[in-house]
């Protein structure tokens, strides 16, 4: 199993929702964070106003997936988040060594 975290721009959240959704993705939390990365203290666009700071607005995806789909999420993820300008984001995959479903107790791929 994989344990994928996604950190991308927050108006691509509803796109990569769905794209994750027609492809099997059963379940993901979402946070709104902030944060920077290279474009740090540079001017952005963000819902068409121009602003300077060091830490932009973000949205985080965590998926727990098989490993059979770790690749097609991230891909996923990937094709559906890009904008092609700076600050589109980051992709991390950890291994996940286990999972439980506190409901009924199912443990493994079973439990996502």
């Amino acid at each position: 199993m994989k344990y994928i975290i996604a950190v991308i721009k927050p108006f691509k959240l509803d796109e990569v929702r769905e794209a994750l959704g027609s492809i099997g993705v059963a379940g993901m939390t979402v946070s709104e964070v902030k944060g920077f990365g290279r474009q740090k203290g540079q001017t952005e666009i963000y819902r068409g106003a121009e602003y300077s700071t060091n830490m932009l607005p973000k949205v985080k995806i965590e998926v727990a997936a098989s490993d059979d789909l770790a690749a097609q999420v991230v891909e996923m993820i990937q094709q559906t988040a890009r904008t092609e300008t700076i600050g589109d984001g980051k992709i991390f995959v950890f291994d996940l060594a286990s999972a439980t479903r506190i409901r009924t107790g199912e443990t493994g791929e079973t439990a996502l």
